[in-house]
């Protein structure tokens, strides 16, 4: 069975608590990090206490009628590209139908600015024969080449070495990008030239930024003996607690990895916590996001302020536990499913207004974000299939039929632009939005092809604000 690899959890204020199945662990308060040191709140009222005395969450103020996403692959592109230049001159192959399903970062289709791409590639021949380096990681090559738009030319190139295959590009709003090796962050720019960034006391394996790319979100391994070394507050003796199994004692294993929240500017920690698995944090520059179990199906989504305190901004409908992603610092986007085995996007604005729904079918499966650099347009890429799969009807190989591409406009949720990617990238990677959120780079049947979009629709304004949501 292929399955996605679904980062969740959820954060509370006492040294950032990580709730999994069966437990709830917490990293000590006052924490002395590496860069900087973390100091946390007092612990709040338990998870069940806060649901139950929340205040009512806001409630819409009109009627959402959801839009409904097609799951059907287009015979061809919605729009006609504006540029199209093949990829095969460059240096590029299709990855083998054996990479589908492990989830394994190949590509990176990024824009540097309006008028030039940044593609970044594995290159297969280069590889050692070994496979595995001396310290058992997985070396390889990307080459990285630099587009100018609209002819394709080359203006620059480079050879990089990294040592995993999970995504290894991250792009910033001045035209920069962050490169991920082992336990580093270098910062490049359209020249290709790399400087010293961060550096992790553990291998960096997870990053992610707010919309406005102020902070970092990072998971790095970290086992508890190298912890202590680095002067980490060790967690709870909860987290380490004996059990009993079969008759005979066993322990919990203390957690290995480390999540801090860092300031991008000067890389002081905010906060830290130790976990024991990889998580997907939802932040923007004034906080955090959770999801809290509340009535039925309904759920929760409370904003955690990095100064204190915190709010419930709306309530939406799931199944499932929902996933959460800033669009941009005042609205979010909120992935659900439904009781009928569709799937829910939900938007809804920091001031608790409900903007849009999108209902996705059934027949596309492994959903990818890519949001646009200001908010106004986001990606959404997933594998279309010829039929609903479950747990007892998993999926083969075989039945994917091709990658669907849909760009939503941010402030309504519609379709700007639907059209496929080949090869099939199930980490993605393949797809691009521009600054201004009118160009759109899609890797495709052998070739870079840009769409140019008309201009965005601005976010509605909010009941009580004079200019439109940023």
């Amino acid at each position: 069975m292929i399955k996605r690899g679904f980062r969740a959890g959820f954060w509370r204020r006492a040294g950032l608590c990580l709730a999994g199945p069966g437990m709830v662990l917490c990293a000590g308060m006052g924490a002395q990090a590496q860069y900087g040191t973390a100091s946390l709140p007092d612990a709040p009222a338990s998870l069940a206490t806060l649901a139950a005395n929340a205040p009512d969450p806001p409630q819409p103020t009109r009627s959402i009628r959801p839009n409904e996403l097609p799951g059907r692959l287009p015979d061809k592109p919605s729009l006609a590209p504006v540029f199209t230049f093949p990829v095969e001159p460059l240096g590029f192959s299709a990855p083998g139908a054996l990479y589908l399903g492990q989830r394994n970062s190949l590509v990176s289709l990024d824009f540097l600015d309006e008028n030039s791409l940044l593609f970044s590639f594995r290159v297969p021949g280069l590889i050692r024969r070994e496979g595995v380096d001396s310290d058992g990681n997985e070396e390889r090559q990307i080459r990285a080449l630099v587009l100018a738009l609209p002819s394709g030319a080359v203006t620059a190139e480079a050879l990089w070495t990294v040592h995993d295959r999970a995504r290894y590009l991250w792009m910033l709003k001045d035209g920069h990008f962050l490169l991920r090796d082992r336990d580093s962050l270098e910062r490049g720019d359209a020249t290709l030239q790399l400087k010293p960034f961060l550096r992790f006391p553990g291998p960096l394996v997870w990053l992610e930024m707010d919309p406005e790319h102020k902070f970092l979100v990072a998971d790095s391994r970290e086992p508890a003996e190298e912890a202590a070394q680095t002067g980490v507050t060790p967690s709870p003796e909860t987290t380490s607690a004996d059990i009993e199994a079969g008759g005979q004692k066993q322990a919990f294993a203390p957690p290995e990895m480390a999540v801090r929240i860092l300031s991008r500017e000067t890389g002081k920690v905010m906060l830290m916590s130790r976990i024991h698995s990889t998580v997907h944090l939802p932040i923007n520059s004034d906080g955090y996001l959770e999801s809290l179990r509340g009535r039925g199906a309904g759920w929760l989504l409370n904003l955690k302020y990095f100064s204190g305190g915190s709010t419930i901004l709306g309530q939406v409908d799931s199944s499932c536990s929902p996933q959460l992603d800033f669009l941009s610092t005042r609205e979010v986007l909120v992935t659900g499913c439904s009781s009928t085995g569709d799937g829910r996007l939900s938007a809804l604005a920091t001031n608790g207004r409900h903007l849009w729904e999108d209902r996705t079918s059934d027949r596309t499966v492994w959903p990818l974000l890519v949001m646009g650099p200001d908010g106004l347009r986001l990606a959404r890429e997933a594998l279309a299939v010829g039929r609903a799969v479950s747990a007892r009807a998993p999926l083969d190989r075989d039945e994917i039929k091709g990658q669907l591409v849909q760009v939503l406009d941010a402030a309504d949720g519609k379709v700007a632009l639907e059209t496929t990617a080949s090869p099939i990238l199930d980490a993605g990677g393949n797809v691009a939005i521009s600054p201004s959120g009118r160009r759109v780079a899609v890797l495709n049947a052998g070739a870079i092809q840009v769409f140019e979009l008309p201009a965005p629709p601005p976010l509605p304004l909010p009941d009580s604000a004079s200019k439109p949501l940023q």
